[in-house]
């Protein structure tokens, strides 16, 4: 049977896509070439990874989603603030910060992460910290070259916040080309009504 790669994720709205490109920009003036950025269009907020899976499983990996998703209804956030893991100083991934109602955020992840185990996905042992990734310094960059991005991440930060409404999580197929990785929404899960929609 076709293996297809795939995660769950909630889709984020254009508007929060152009602000995130927004804030890559004023990443790039002194165009870090040891930065591999992330397409804004490609960004999504991921809530649990599944790998490579058997096609015939998105029947009841939707079924399990909705079940998860049935005590948890529409919510904000928002996304705003640039930061970086492991820390400014040694920035490895650079990220923004997701806000608003991230305790009903935490729980549906939490859920997910529940039901997806159930079917035979391994647990997550890490803590939920919910963020988008904009980009990754490549292993080549010198410390010189990471204390430089963290300056910039700095002076970029900003305060401005944009929110925006959850009102349904996504499984979305990921097919890997040398331009980089294609998403395509499978199926999805309305937060309001609990049903599941298949995009086959």
């Amino acid at each position: 049977m076709e293996k297809i790669r795939t995660f769950i994720a909630i889709e984020l709205p254009q508007e929060v896509k152009t602000w995130l490109s927004s804030a890559q920009s004023k990443l790039r003036p002194a165009q870090h070439p040891y930065v591999k950025w992330v397409s804004a269009d490609g960004i999504h907020l991921t809530l649990k990874f599944l790998g490579n899976i058997d096609r015939g499983k998105v029947s009841p990996i939707a079924e399990a989603m909705a079940e998860a998703a049935q005590d948890v209804f529409p919510f904000r956030l928002e996304v705003g603030g640039l930061g970086a893991f492991p820390s400014l100083g040694r920035p490895q991934v650079i990220w923004v910060a997701v806000g608003g109602e991230v305790e009903k955020l935490a729980s549906l992840q939490r859920g997910i992460d529940h039901s997806m185990a159930a079917l035979g996905f391994s647990a997550e042992t890490r803590p939920f910290t919910p963020h988008l990734t904009l980009g990754r310094l490549r292993e080549r960059a010198s410390a010189e070259e990471r204390r430089r991005m963290g300056e910039a991440l700095l002076v970029a930060k900003g305060e401005e916040v944009v929110p925006f409404h959850v009102a349904e999580i996504s499984l979305v197929r990921s097919t890997l080309t040398p331009k980089g990785a294609i998403y395509n929404r499978i199926s999805s899960i309305s937060l309001e009504s609990g049903l599941p929609t298949s995009h086959f």
